[in-house]
């Protein structure tokens, strides 16, 4: 019957036609909604077909209901748009309301966890309440506020869409999922992003597909028509439920409590989280960290006695000044410390042959795959993000002031102090981040490479018309760059050169981070000699081949800078670390590390993840070590006790615990024995981390009971007047 009014409409000259089902529904449509309909039926079927490689390849046993799903959304997206459905009577117009009121809140979620890649019969049945429950309190918040069901279908599926979408691609790119806190970073996310090359994912044309649906559903859907009275009571009713749930979700435990979701359970491994409970709750249920509570206990009174405790006094110890270069190597990582695999050469002979004078190490870092500043933050501070709300950036919310650092404890000493990154000043907020620290100068890319030429390489993105540009106007440095990033051996050509041209008066100190390894791994360029491959594999990982080709280039260019300073007479300590392990081919991490799914991790296994090489290398005679295990926090403290510098009490606080709790991350922690434990446990640790805890706040967030005495050298601080220097833009 449907058919003979679709022909019959067709064949008249009016655009309007009428279709009784029953005595309670009528079926309308226009030629221009028919017309429409076909349209959108053809285009997104088509471009399932173009796109059906990405389905038919994923690695998934209901890739072929996928498929289907692909094929039967693009047929209901079409009737949805060609007809209207018309309800006759007043109750069945209710009634129909109410179950399109249902249907929607289930529709986001499916288009939130296509996007997400999670299939509704994956979850369990509680995550889908939670999410179901959230989205129509949602719906309920908007019609609430704007009176239009159109506008609550449109607003909330837009938000969730766009936030679900960016989720997508983080994890795609950086194996981690979209946080609250990854809002503050944006302008940073937008410079990275530039240098990935996107691909169209299976998941992301099925979600596109839910979300056209819903906006469709959207449009066509008029609100009930209510008293001014039924108004009042309905649009109260729903702010007094969002009232009552928002007050008991973020100052009670009720939620956790009936939920049984642990906050520590969420914090250690989001990515599993995100799968576990669904994007739209673990987003939401993140942003309560966006609060920073006062550890249990705290009392600003006793933390210079709690610094102090257990600290050895220097007696008759011989203060040195060496000069001091630090190396944030970005995304270096030995992948052999999570398990066996083959390579045709070794990637990183040079570093694994250094020893003589060397003292090296895993270090356990915050994060994988991304998010960089963190490391960096524990380094220079020797604060753990452990501590700050899960997801947290510390560079984006919390250097917000003037701050002790490793930089005002070698000021205090007399060095000089320049902070050097080849790519955008504005990435995390460094240029605010390293005035508050005080450095004395901070290089970026816009130091190093003509403005003009940037800007031209901007707006064409290809990586070898930017060596092109390069070959140009920087004739002689073919060197310059790898794929399309500064490379390690031009970084510490710029580091040589300033080195030679520095202010001998002053000891030395400079902090580098380099660009050579970033992510992504898909595309290359003549510039770059792909030497490194996998042997022995059953699979194809095209990225992690490119990646342990950048790290093999590392190694050499690590190998110049030491041969280098092996010649300098004066006292040199060279510290080179990695920020975190890449993102590269999850089936390869999965592989190497014998298990099925990188989201079902045990705690060793997690923290297997949070490994990166570190070595402290020195010109003169130190003592040889191999450690086994040392988390970012307590690296510049290490540092400053193989140099010989002075150091302040929160470091020798830090010496100490380091003997005690090796490793704190944002995992768990690890003890002296090698034991993996998670913040959730109740041992003759607890007190340990309690007391860091209450020591690390007061250093970051109460600032009229700040003590300085224990974080600040010889009375140097850091103030608004002195701190900053030179920084360049």
């Amino acid at each position: 019957m449907i058919f003979d009014c679709i022909r019959n409409h067709f064949k008249r000259s009016d655009s309007k036609n009428k279709f009784q089902i029953s005595d309670y529904l009528a079926v309308t449509s226009t030629r221009a909604s028919l017309i429409t309909g076909a349209v959108f039926f053809a285009v997104l079927t088509a471009f399932t077909l173009i796109d059906i490689r990405e389905f038919t390849t994923i690695n998934n046993k209901n890739k072929w209901f996928i498929l289907a799903m692909a094929f039967v959304i693009p047929v209901a997206i079409g009737a949805a748009v060609a007809f209207r459905f018309r309800f006759k009577q007043k109750t069945v117009k209710t009634v129909s309301f109410i179950l399109l009121c249902i249907t929607l809140p289930l529709i986001s979620i499916m288009m939130t966890e296509s996007l997400n890649a999670v299939s509704l019969f994956r979850m369990s049945f509680s995550a889908f309440l939670l999410n179901y429950i959230l989205i129509l309190l949602f719906y309920a918040v908007i019609f609430a506020l704007s009176g239009s069901i159109r506008v609550s279908v449109l607003a909330v599926n837009t938000i969730l869409y766009l936030m679900a979408l960016t989720n997508c691609y983080l994890m795609y790119f950086r194996g981690s999922p979209f946080l609250p806190m990854d809002l503050t970073g944006a302008s940073t996310g937008m410079n990275v992003a530039s240098s990935y090359r996107f691909r169209i994912l299976y998941s992301v044309v099925l979600g596109t597909y839910l979300f056209i649906l819903t906006v469709v559903i959207g449009i066509k859907t008029n609100s009930p028509k209510m008293q001014k009275v039924q108004r009042i009571v309905v649009r109260s009713s729903i702010g007094v439920l969002f009232i009552i749930l928002t007050y008991l979700f973020y100052f009670t435990s009720f939620i956790t409590d009936v939920t049984k979701i642990s906050d520590v359970d969420v914090q250690w491994n989001q990515a599993q989280t995100y799968k576990q409970n669904g994007f739209a709750f673990s987003f939401f249920f993140n942003t309560k960290y966006l609060l920073v509570i006062t550890p249990d206990g705290y009392d600003q009174n006793e933390i210079v006695d709690l610094v102090r405790e257990g600290n050895e006094t220097d007696t008759g110890k011989e203060t040195k000044t060496p000069n001091i270069i630090c190396i944030m190597n970005e995304s270096l990582s030995d992948l052999g410390v999570l398990g066996d695999f083959t390579t045709n050469i070794d990637y990183m002979p040079f570093i694994r042959s250094l020893t003589e004078n060397t003292v090296r190490g895993n270090l356990y870092v915050p994060v994988v795959g991304g998010g960089t500043s963190n490391t960096e933050f524990e380094f220079l501070t020797g604060n753990s993000v452990a501590f700050l709300p899960s997801g947290s950036n510390a560079y984006m919310l919390y250097v917000n002031n003037p701050m002790n650092s490793l930089v005002s404890t070698l000021e205090a000493q007399g060095y000089s102090s320049l902070a050097m990154h080849p790519y955008y000043a504005s990435g995390w907020n460094r240029v605010s981040v390293y005035n508050n620290f005080g450095f004395n100068k901070f290089l970026s890319i816009e130091d190093m490479i003509d403005s003009a030429v940037l800007d031209e390489y901007a707006n064409n993105g290809n990586p070898d018309y930017f060596q092109d540009l390069l070959d140009k106007y920087y004739p002689g440095n073919s060197n310059m760059l790898i794929r399309q990033h500064i490379s390690d051996e031009y970084n510490y050509k710029l580091i040589i050169e300033d080195f030679e041209n520095r202010d001998k008066s002053k000891p030395y100190f400079i902090f580098d981070i380099t660009m050579q390894n970033h992510n992504e791994y898909v595309s290359g360029g003549r510039n770059f000699d792909e030497c490194v491959t996998l042997t022995g594999e059953d699979e194809d990982y095209p990225q992690t081949n490119k990646y342990l080709s950048l790290v093999k280039a590392s190694d050499d260019a690590f190998k110049e800078l030491i041969e280098y300073f092996k010649n300098i007479d004066e006292p040199t300590v060279i510290c080179m670390f990695g920020d975190h392990q890449p993102a590269i081919e999850s089936d390869f991490i999965a592989s190497v590390m014998g298990v099925g799914d990188l989201n079902s991790l045990t705690v060793e296994q997690a923290q297997k993840r949070h490994i990166t090489p570190f070595i402290i290398w020195a010109n003169y005679d130190i003592e040889e070590q191999n450690i086994e295990r040392l988390s970012s926090n307590y690296l510049s403290s290490l540092l400053l006790d193989i140099a010989g510098t002075e150091m302040t009490d929160y470091n020798k606080y830090l010496l100490n615990l380091s003997k005690t709790i090796p490793v704190i991350d944002t995992v768990g922690y690890i003890d002296s024995s090698g034991v993996c434990h998670k913040f959730s446990e109740k041992n003759h640790y607890t007190e340990l981390i309690n007391t860091y805890k209450k020591i690390q706040y007061n250093n970051l967030f109460d600032n009229e009971n700040k003590k300085d005495e224990v974080f600040y050298l010889f009375g140097f601080k850091i103030t608004n007047d002195d701190n900053g220097g030179e920084v360049t833009q």
